[in-house]
């Protein structure tokens, strides 16, 4: 999917020669252009500036007189004489165009967008800007960083790494590409477009090209608010029980539905046309059922008719019942089916899509039932950073990988949507790194025909996790990158002369968490991590960044801030640690001497998070919070389980 040629007549395009008084070439951004794309030609302008020191002129349409060289940001009609022997049809969703000639270079896409709907809420806020496809923003910033240099290593301005060259000169080349992973703003889902949960890294997620994607995917579930709108006014709406009762169990939020009833299908539809008339730009519409997967299924005779006889047997849940039943995924993508037929039988002419989760019950790929062409399945497939990590519902003891694979054999549309957990600290922003498995994992599923990638979730905790999030970046905007080339650049770009010494203690690090999750399982809990973490580990860190910080004692200021930022990193680790494991024999005596430690270890957290946001994440790390429950005196284990919590999400 990426095309890249050099010509054998070569006419290298002269970018700028500040030195010998020659001006940036000028930026010419296609007339009326959206806000986003608008927004991507002014950063070019911006970085050409940091390179070079000087500003480019930004000109809109067509100027006149035609400049002797310039940069082409998006297409217009004008291209056609400049670029005669190029194709500009942009047949592809997304698909990216970067050309460059010996006068002019074109950096264009496939734009897609609503002049009349560019305004539409999002997660958590209104975003202008809203686009169906933005090939040209994305195309801005792969020239950004594949012809011009320049590397979001990680958020922030001590992440940017800007080359400084008076003269720039570019070889004739041309680069086509469209990606493969179209959902990707879930990824890193805190800094999804709209999203301001966690999210510290909307920019840099933006610049990997990861957030203007044209797949709007849900990672969740559909009908959490059903029970409180419908239940008391249209109880046959939901799950038949075995007791006769319908939708009382698991919980309002869990309630699942009695899918087989039309008056379901046709009430998701009523909801479907509101959310339209909101916002017009939507395209994906999610049907996958309430949380609680083992727990309340529908018993109705044509629900059950749905499950195919012969899928694996599943143990489920209801009030004071259990028994075996076949895995639901004949079901479920049953259900879907419906919802998408009525779906294009109501819009016939647009492209718009049904969403359900391969979860729990319905991780098997179903015996007989197959997805239609308008359904996307959502796999919950928990194999990030978990190697061959088991279903534990499936009898046959099937892999989440193998599950995955399955279904990419079934789904013309398969998104891969994992829960992280917290296998070696992943949540409490220690170095949990399972970067090489990561980087083989993005592989596998673009391999088993992936259209998207969906993370619950990343934290970003930037000075301990941020090879692995760099890497994953990368990748998943470009799969067929090879990873080993990634890891060097980002280590090579960032560190410069202690690039060695700093990959070697990131990976250590991994290397010592691969062999400890593999003994200790992916569901220990922090009390654990003291056995990973251990005094020689750390000491052995703590010798790599001091043989770092030596290597750039002499170099540029901004080797020696960015080893230090590193830094940071272990010695958060190091008091989080320390605090795991006094806290442990703290629940058992509520010794004050202990307290005081401690208190004091996340004073120094505290602080350390202030200098620089993205060291860690402090938001998820505060100690009230579920992820550091048991770890502060004055928060403790959530049910007083003596500090094991669970390994969060991993089902």
């Amino acid at each position: 999917m990426v095309t890249g040629a050099a010509f054998t007549a070569r006419a290298d395009f002269l970018l700028a020669d500040t030195d010998a008084g020659i001006e940036p070439a000028p930026i010419v951004l296609f007339a009326d252009a959206p806000p986003k794309t608008r927004e991507a030609a002014v950063e070019l302008a911006d970085y050409v500036e940091k390179i070079t020191g000087a500003r480019p002129a930004l000109l809109e349409g067509a100027p006149r007189p035609m400049p002797e060289r310039a940069i082409w940001i998006g297409y217009q009609e004008s291209l056609k004489d400049i670029f005669p022997q190029t194709d500009f049809a942009f047949a592809h969703p997304e698909e990216i165009l970067i050309r460059v000639s010996g006068q002019h270079i074109v950096v264009a896409g496939r734009d897609r967008w609503d002049p009349e709907h560019l305004v539409a809420q999002r997660i958590d806020m209104k975003v202008n800007g809203i686009q169906q496809e933005y090939g040209t923003v994305n195309a801005v910033y792969t020239f950004l960083q594949d012809y011009l240099g320049v590397r979001w290593l990680w958020p922030g301005e001590l992440g940017e790494d800007v080359p400084r060259e008076g003269r720039v000169e570019l070889q004739e080349a041309e680069t086509r590409y469209h990606p493969q992973i179209r959902a990707r703003g879930g990824a890193f889902n805190f800094s999804a477009l709209g999203n301001k949960g966690y999210g510290r890294s909307q920019d840099w997620a933006r610049r990997q090209r990861l957030q203007l994607d044209s797949l709007d995917i849900s990672g969740g579930h559909a009908f959490k608010d059903w029970h409180d709108r419908f239940h008391a006014t249209q109880p046959e709406l939901f799950a038949l029980q075995p007791d006769g009762t319908r939708g009382t169990f698991p919980s309002a939020r869990g309630a699942k539905l009695c899918q087989s009833n039309p008056d379901v299908w046709d009430q998701w539809l009523a909801d479907v046309k509101a959310a339209l008339k909101k916002d017009p730009t939507r395209s994906v519409f999610n049907a996958a059922p309430n949380d609680g997967w083992m727990s309340g299924h529908c018993t109705c005779e044509q629900c059950r008719a749905w499950d195919h006889p012969d899928a694996e047997l599943r143990g489920m849940v209801w009030k004071k019942h259990r028994e075996q039943q076949p895995a639901l995924s004949d079901r479920h993508v049953t259900f879907a089916n419906e919802l998408a037929g009525l779906l294009e039988e109501t819009y016939p002419d647009k492209d718009y899509s049904v969403t359900t989760l391969a979860y729990g019950h319905s991780r098997p790929t179903p015996v007989e039932a197959r997805p239609a062409d308008n359904v996307i399945i959502v796999s919950v497939a928990n194999f990030f950073g978990r190697t061959n990590l088991a279903d534990r519902a499936s009898p046959s003891g099937a892999t989440h990988r193998e599950q995955f694979e399955g279904w990419s054999e079934v789904a013309p549309r398969l998104v891969w949507r994992p829960n992280t957990g917290s296998p070696a600290g992943w949540q409490q922003g220690l170095p949990d790194l399972s970067t090489r498995q990561t980087i083989d994992d993005l592989k596998f599923v673009a391999e088993n025909r992936a259209v998207g990638i969906f993370i619950d979730a990343v934290w970003e905790h930037w000075s301990t996790q941020g090879p692995q999030y760099y890497a994953m970046a990368q990748l998943i905007w470009n799969p067929s990158v090879d990873g080993d080339a990634i890891l060097s650049d980002y280590y090579e770009r960032a560190f410069g002369p202690a690039a060695d010494h700093v990959r070697r203690y990131y990976e250590a690090i991994e290397s010592a968490r691969m062999s400890y999750v593999e003994s200790e399982g992916y569901a220990a809990g922090a009390a654990n991590l003291p056995k990973l973490f251990t005094k020689q580990l750390l000491d052995q860190s703590q010798d790599s960044l001091r043989k770092a910080a030596a290597a750039v004692k002499d170099s540029p200021k901004v080797y020696r801030q960015r080893v230090d930022f590193i830094q940071s990193g272990l010695t958060y680790t190091v008091l989080m640690v320390e605090n795991i494991r006094l806290m442990e024999s703290y629940w058992d005596s509520e010794d004050p001497a202990i307290a005081a430690k401690v208190l004091g270890n996340w004073e120094a957290v505290e602080k350390l998070a202030a200098t620089n946001t993205y060291i860690v994440n402090w938001r998820p790390l505060r100690p009230n919070g579920t992820r550091m429950a048991g770890l502060h005196p004055d928060f403790p284990p959530r049910k007083k389980k003596r500090n094991k919590p669970a390994d969060l999400d991993q089902d």
